[in-house]
């Protein structure tokens, strides 16, 4: 039996040579195992480039309609002319009748503004030849109001004074029917210098209220 060499020591310095060579082998494998799986990065460059080159051409304004229309403005109302009734006394014979006259009044069409015009017209009017009027000299209209149950008419006190029961029933009526102009089914509400009128002249002419044009020649023939 042959003797063996005997087994020479491995010096450190080979020792660290070959792991530093084991060491590279296998972080170049990794490595490229790595990136074979990763998607290539995509040139920071050329993406700056492309942007640049965007911007550098805006995009071209949208054309404006030419045929669009503005909006629409409501105009105002206009002021038109409207006929109304104003109604005077024309004595007869036998008795008082009354006379209505037509008189055109500048409106917008606010029926408030409309009858207000027409009977202050018939306290400051002038009857005709053949017409005359009850309604004392100064008497003036202090409000009109058209609410939900008739119109609301306030006036002076003058309404009130002198005068019989014929006087009082004739100017009552002129009141009422120009103010029911408009609309002969209207209730009318009397009121004198705020209060509600209850009786009219010396004679005590009682009122029903509100008093329509039926009502009042129901109770108050003329």
């Amino acid at each position: 039996m042959q003797d063996q060499p005997p087994r020479r020591p491995i010096s450190p310095g080979i020792l660290a040579a070959f792991s530093a060579i084991v060491l590279l082998t296998g972080g170049s494998t990794a490595w490229w195992a790595w990136s074979s799986r990763t998607p290539p990065l995509t040139n920071f460059n050329t993406i700056q480039s492309s942007q640049s080159g965007k911007e550098g051409n805006p995009s071209a304004p949208t054309p404006s309609n030419s045929n669009a229309q503005s909006p629409a403005i409501n105009p105002a109302p206009a002021t038109a002319n409207q006929t109304l009734q104003v109604y005077w006394l024309k004595p007869s014979n036998t008795a008082i009748q009354l006379a209505p006259r037509p008189v055109k009044v500048s409106s917008n069409g606010d029926a408030n503004a409309l009858l207000e015009t027409a009977i202050q017209q018939l306290l400051v009017g002038s009857p005709t030849a053949n017409e005359t009027t009850t309604i004392p000299t100064g008497t003036q209209l202090r409000s009109l109001s058209i609410k939900t149950d008739g119109i609301h008419i306030d006036l002076s006190k003058e309404f009130t004074g002198g005068g019989g029961s014929t006087s009082m029933t004739g100017r009552l009526a002129q009141i009422l029917y120009t103010a029911t102009s408009l609309n002969p089914a209207s209730a009318v509400w009397f009121s004198i210098e705020g209060k509600p009128l209850e009786t009219l002249g010396g004679e005590g002419l009682v009122l029903e209220q509100p008093l329509t044009r039926q009502k009042f020649e129901q109770d108050f023939p003329m």
